[in-house]
């Protein structure tokens, strides 16, 4: 319990021991404690630091005795007073780095799923730049309850695609480049995430959340869609 509030091991021996046999001088203390007599002064000057631990001299001995545990409650409101007074600098600490950037890496169609879902989730647009017709083929029936449910929610998306994706895509604007541009790679941007998904049988994904970053990627995506053809 002493060490939960502060207390190294030597010192909660020390400080229990004077409190179970009273006044003790330091050859007391080490007997009763096994810690060496040249230990115990160093220990008993921690405690009596930390308001902890008193002396008098008798007989030019060092005599300590324990001060009334009731001291820890004291120190306990005087730590809990000094965080209290420096909470608000350290809250605007934490909020000044509280976007911090996460990156998840994602492996099978589960994992893809997972990824779509969260696009749903508090989002006004997605953006897509390489769209693939794989995609349908990696996920053939996810994508019609997935468009499903962001009609509902009525989130806008822009495709920049290289091929024809033989599919009518809900609150889309398409656009293409040309056929040598082909890829299996797709890069997914929305909210402040930016998903790289590489469509293969196996398909896997990075997940970048991070605002530069993903603003980076929508300029890129706005430059790219300006020179595509309707």
């Amino acid at each position: 319990m002493l060490r939960e509030i502060g207390l190294t091991d030597s010192e909660t021996k020390v400080y229990l021991a004077l409190l179970e046999q009273g006044p003790s001088h330091a050859g007391r203390l080490s007997r009763k404690t096994g810690i060496h007599r040249r230990n115990i002064y160093d220990i008993t000057e921690r405690l009596i630091k930390k308001g902890l631990v008193g002396y008098i001299l008798k007989n030019n001995r060092k005599v300590f005795e324990a001060v009334n545990p009731e001291k820890f409650l004291d120190t306990l409101r005087e730590r809990e007073r000094s965080f209290e007074e420096n909470l608000p600098g350290l809250k605007a600490l934490y909020e000044g780095t509280k976007e911090k950037q996460e990156t998840n890496f994602y492996t099978g169609r589960e994992g893809l799923k997972s990824i779509f879902q969260d696009q749903l989730e508090n989002n006004k647009e997605v953006l897509i730049l390489g769209a693939s017709h794989s995609a349908f083929e990696v996920l053939p029936f996810y994508f019609k309850w997935y468009d499903i449910d962001r009609k509902k929610k009525k989130i806008k998306t822009k495709i920049i695609a290289s091929e024809k994706l033989g599919k009518k895509i809900p609150l889309a604007e398409i656009r293409y480049l040309p056929q040598k541009y082909a890829s299996p790679l797709s890069i997914n941007i929305y909210k402040d995430k930016v998903a790289i998904i590489l469509w293969k049988k196996e398909p896997l994904a990075i997940v970048i959340k991070n605002k530069e970053i993903a603003n980076s990627y929508k300029k890129y995506f706005e430059m790219t869609w300006k020179i595509a053809k309707k």
